[in-house]
């Protein structure tokens, strides 16, 4: 087997042990592939190596199928850690709060837009629309009553990683949520095959919403202000229009 060894000197405490728990509670569900964690300690995680293929539709309608099998795993709440681990975790390079709430509407809130907000430099005006969003969230007006998810949690199409056997899904930020999260955070930056994926999830699914395509920009508020935080540029105004888009729905 060819490893793969990720090292990190500087990585704050847990970077590579969440990623490590969350790969391992992604895999327990025997429905999306990951690559096998061999090791990992402070400033390192050692992986099976991943080999690079071309992406297919056949390739693309089985991992839209894998992925709602995966979110119909569940989880034991929104915001619950993968298993065997306590404490926050990362997105990205980004501190990423894992704490539960009863309700989807007061975890988004409270944990994936509220903590990124002073540090992604909003207008006046941006900064209010998000707060309507919050406000609205914390009223449930966006719950939906489906069950928290298992989520990989930052799939763009760098962690979606099409190989010569399928899909394999690599760096998660896992967590319990609502299934859009993934499906939004697909769609954000664009995938191969991204229609096929969530055409083949869409005909899998037994928890998506009717309106599930008008609330993708919900669900990017957040890995918006992620960006926003870490790079600046446009991405707060981004993300102060999708909570617009959001707000106009409900």
């Amino acid at each position: 087997m060819q490893t793969f060894r990720k090292t990190r000197p500087d990585a704050p405490a847990g970077f590579f042990e969440v990623e490590a728990a969350g790969l391992r509670w992604l895999a327990a569900t025997e429905t999306v592939r990951v690559p096998r964690v061999l090791a990992v300690g402070p400033g390192f995680i050692e992986l099976e190596r991943v080999a690079r293929g071309v992406p297919t539709e056949a390739a693309a309608l089985a991992f839209g199928r894998a992925l709602a099998a995966l979110h119909d795993a569940g989880a034991p709440a929104f915001g619950a850690p993968p298993e065997g681990w306590s404490g926050d975790g990362y997105v990205g390079d980004a501190p990423l709060p894992l704490r539960t709430e009863a309700t989807w509407g007061r975890f988004y809130a409270r944990w994936r837009i509220e903590p990124y907000l002073a540090a992604a430099s909003l207008t006046t005006q941006d900064a209010a629309t998000i707060a309507a969003l919050c406000d609205r969230l914390e009223a449930g007006d966006f719950d939906d009553g489906a069950p928290p998810a298992r989520l990989h949690g930052d799939l763009w199409s760098g962690n979606t990683l099409f190989t010569p056997d399928g899909v394999v899904l690599i760096d998660p930020a896992a967590h319990g949520g609502h299934r859009l999260t993934d499906l939004a955070m697909l769609s954000l930056f664009g995938s191969s095959e991204l229609r096929v994926i969530l055409d083949a999830y869409a005909a899998a699914s037994t928890h998506l919403p009717e309106d599930w395509r008008s609330l993708i920009p919900l669900h990017q508020v957040h890995p918006l202000l992620v960006h926003a935080a870490l790079f600046g540029g446009d991405y707060g105004a981004r993300a102060a229009a999708a909570a617009q888009r959001a707000l106009a729905l409900r």
